[in-house]
């Protein structure tokens, strides 16, 4: 589904560089490199802070620590996504709202998330899925209306751009109160282990999550605030950092591997394929709302599963996300979800198959791919 040896090589002279550097210095906790890398990601994203953490999961628990929500505050998300985001807010003895998705985009949808409000919501975590970003006009609107925190859950989109219906743009994760995002290896940004960051334009909350993500110190032994031990270690940082003047570049790449495949699939009458916020159906030249860090086709023949197996016999990788709505799983089943809300999410989990997609996929690859899809659709 990736490739990362194929990316190491075009950057592999900086990364052993930078971590050689690292092992001769041993700074491996809080070095230089993480600060550099803080900085160099505040200006990529324009945001005033960003926080680095262990990983994405950490920094959706961090960010919602330091909004100082409470047990029982019921928090709104979506249903199809990774359970990491619902898993932090049963964690910290939230209340998590599961809600539907748009059948289009994947992303939560707006009218779901304006029915699902009650006096006990506090948050809304829009799940920026598969590489763009959820409706961000709408949530802000529907936030600010209820006196409601934004915490945009970016571990699949950094890279991509909002447009907002007023023309202006704005990067992913970094139009709500508190962004996060993850730095797992098969992200478009992503190190060589676990890895995550925190962004915020808040000045006053970037500083409680400093003292968060380090038990809880801004001054050595003394605990402020209730911490967790969360840093980003500076080897992590160092191939972050030989990577992010890369993320556009990346994320291009992607792009016109996607418009690759739409374009094979277009004709194909049992399979939808990725549609992006524009409605350009992932093949406009000049989209640069969606960074792919998934292409997902849906299936609508019912054999998803049988094309599936199919992909494996001919050893070409695939994935499923996901296969379980998360109002499904045994963690967090809750007497309060009628399958009748659900009713997109019921239908992606039977339809969805993601293809390969990373940034040295070649035509060839991609040929390959498309026809063996289409042979097995059409047999």
């Amino acid at each position: 589904m990736v490739d990362l040896v194929g990316q190491y090589k075009g950057i592999k002279d900086q990364v052993n560089e930078s971590i050689t550097s690292i092992l001769e210095s041993a700074a491996f906790i809080n070095g230089p490199d993480v600060h550099e890398f803080q900085a160099d990601l505040e200006s990529y994203l324009g945001v005033k802070h960003v926080i680095p953490c262990a990983n994405g999961t950490d920094a959706l628990q961090i960010a919602m620590m330091g909004l100082d929500l409470k047990p029982g505050d019921e928090v709104i998300t979506a249903d199809f996504t990774f359970a990491a985001t619902v898993e932090v807010i049963a964690l910290l003895q939230l209340t998590p709202v599961l809600v539907d998705v748009d059948p289009e985009t994947f992303n939560i949808d707006p009218k779901a998330i304006e029915a699902a409000i009650t006096p006990k919501t506090k948050a809304i975590v829009p799940v920026h899925l598969f590489g763009q970003c959820a409706d961000m006009d709408e949530i802000l609107a529907i936030a600010k209306k209820h006196n409601l925190y934004v915490i945009e859950d970016n571990a699949q989109a950094i890279g991509a751009n909002h447009t907002f219906r007023d023309g202006s743009k704005k990067k992913a994760g970094t139009m709500g109160h508190v962004g996060t995002t993850s730095f797992f290896p098969s992200k478009n940004l992503g190190c060589y282990g676990d890895g995550g960051a925190i962004f915020t334009d808040d000045d006053a909350l970037a500083h409680t999550i400093r003292g968060i993500v380090n038990h809880g110190m801004y001054e050595r032994y003394h605990h402020d605030v209730v911490g967790v031990n969360s840093r980003l270690d500076t080897i992590q940082a160092a191939v972050l950092r030989a990577k992010l003047p890369h993320l556009d570049e990346y994320c291009e790449s992607r792009r016109q591997a996607a418009r690759l495949y739409s374009r094979a699939f277009k004709e194909q009458e049992h399979l939808v394929t990725p549609k992006t916020v524009n409605n350009c159906e992932g093949i406009c030249d000049t989209c640069d709302c969606h960074v792919f860090h998934q292409y997902t086709l849906r299936v609508t023949n019912g054999k998803r599963d049988a094309l599936a197996a199919h992909l494996g016999q001919a050893g070409i990788p695939f994935g499923i996300y996901y296969p379980i709505p998360l109002h499904l799983q045994k963690a967090y089943a809750d007497s309060r979800y009628k399958e009748e809300d659900f009713p997109v999410t019921n239908q992606l989990v039977k339809e969805v198959i993601s293809l390969p997609m990373h940034t040295e996929l070649d035509r060839e690859q991609i040929d390959h791919i498309t026809n063996t899809v289409i042979q097995f659709i059409n047999e």
